[in-house]
């Protein structure tokens, strides 16, 4: 397919002026496959991997119809509903509908749970154009009388295979049932898994159907390694790892930093603020207003390292994201594409370094097995040899139980300081943390801890290099 434009596609005025306003002049191929299946009116089956603009692909085709055919909402009303899996989600939607759709005039709204009723009910009665919303609140809502969902006329699902991941099956086929079946409905899913194309079968009429990179790819320009190391060492690496990013980088740069659970991303964004790096945690413990107070913090800069769970995976589009990192490895191999998918959006560069300790060599092999590829190996000053044989060996492995972070644990696996064999990209630690004394506390998590494992300030000897 020969490259095209947005000024090449049949998108009214007002949308091509707010495009050319951003700076925005050619799709990405999502968009230049989907934005014109959707304005011929065709149902759409699309699966695309994260961060390759599945939101504009919608969005923009759907501010189309509006710009073409205004119509003023009714009260209670809602004309184009989009379900999202994750509140952060659905403040990102949201917001490019808005950016798009600036200067027609449309009513859009939010809907989620975590916060207040009050204010989604008033926005709510004089009738909406667009309503983005999470499952849950929107059922509550309609229970209470609050919104009427009959005449929606627009039916988009985003994220579709987190929702199902999430259990929300049935409430999708609830909401289903009380819109109109004479609608347009689309759905987006970043992987395509039986399961998905079920539900589309059941919602979709005569789709057309989409796919732009296979299940389980992960973007080209992500520079992915695995770093073999035991469970204990793991947090004196991550320092040393953001450190070097935050040494070698620009100011501008972010880092994020995935773990597998609540408890262990807080702790691990504290002891990151305790050796003096700005750093915060966004997870399902916290309201939703501390939440978006975090993300606001990260997009601007002012917190340049954010600790997150999966819950935030498919919600967090940052530009800057040069380096991930997986703490932890996530349970679902599929997560780990989603992870990764953070940095490198756009077209950008980034990079991505997972840590495996012993009780995850069966996580990385299932995510070698999804992505079809060997993930090259980052040589660093904790390699655990022992813990690489047990992976390249191909012996029994047994993944860990389901919750289990990787903040402490048992010492399995040799440690090898020496690295830098074979080639392998490896790291050197860098000198001691500053003291904990006048060091930045996390934005929303503000009670003080000590150190990495040793107290603030006192990092072990293996953390700073050998004496000298």
């Amino acid at each position: 397919m020969s490259e095209i434009t947005f000024q090449d596609l049949a998108l009214a005025d007002p949308i091509q002026r707010a495009l050319k306003a951003k700076g925005y002049t050619t799709p990405s191929p999502i968009q230049a496959q989907a934005i014109p299946v959707l304005l011929d009116g065709n149902d759409l089956l699309a699966c695309a991997q994260t961060g390759t603009g599945k939101t504009a692909a919608f969005a923009l085709p759907i501010l189309d119809g509006f710009a073409r055919n205004p119509r003023k909402p009714f009260r209670r009303g809602v004309r184009c509903l989009i379900l999202t899996p994750t509140r952060e989600l659905a403040v990102q939607v949201m917001e490019s509908f808005k950016t798009y759709g600036d200067g027609l005039g449309l009513k859009v709204g939010m809907v989620f749970g975590g916060v207040s009723e009050k204010p989604q009910i008033k926005a709510l009665y004089g009738g909406l154009d667009i309503l983005v919303a999470t499952v849950g609140r929107l059922l509550d809502l309609k229970q209470q009388g609050h919104i009427d969902i009959s005449q929606v006329d627009t039916f988009i699902l985003d994220e579709a295979d987190r929702m199902l991941d999430m259990g929300f099956i049935r409430d999708i086929q609830k909401i289903a049932a009380a819109i109109p079946q004479q609608r347009h409905t689309l759905l987006f899913s970043a992987t395509m898994a039986p399961e998905i194309t079920k539900l589309a079968n059941g919602l979709l009429h005569n789709p057309k159907e989409i796919r732009i990179a296979p299940q389980g790819t992960t973007a080209e320009k992500i520079d992915q390694h695995v770093l073999f190391v035991k469970k204990t060492d793991k947090q004196n690496l991550l320092l040393d790892l953001i450190k070097e990013h935050q040494d070698s980088s620009k100011n501008n740069e972010l880092s994020l930093v995935f773990s597998r659970t609540k408890h262990g991303a807080k702790n691990l964004a504290r002891k990151l603020c305790s050796a003096g790096i700005e750093a915060d945690s966004l997870h399902g413990n916290k309201s939703q207003n501390a939440r978006q107070k975090t993300l606001d913090l990260y997009k601007k800069g002012e917190v340049r390292v954010l600790v997150a769970t999966d819950v935030a995976a498919r919600g967090i589009d940052v530009k800057n994201i040069t380096l991930v990192i997986n703490f932890d490895l996530p349970m679902e191999s599929e997560a780990y594409v989603h992870r990764i998918g953070r940095t490198a959006r756009a077209g950008e560069s980034g990079k991505a370094l997972s840590f495996c300790s012993e009780d995850e060599v069966a996580l990385l092999r299932e995510v070698e097995k999804l992505i079809k590829r060997k993930v090259p190996i980052y040589d660093h000053d904790y390699h655990a040899a022992q813990i690489e044989h047990h992976h390249t060996s191909g012996a029994p492995a047994q993944k860990p139980k389901q919750g289990g972070g990787g903040n402490r644990g048992p010492r399995h696996g040799g440690g090898n300081r020496k690295g830098g064999q074979d080639g392998r990209r490896r790291i050197r630690p860098q000198g001691g943390s500053k003291s904990s004394s006048g060091n930045p506390k996390p934005k929303s998590d503000s009670r003080p801890t000590g150190g990495f494992q040793k107290g603030a300030g006192q990092r072990s000897n293996r953390s700073r290099g050998r004496n000298r």
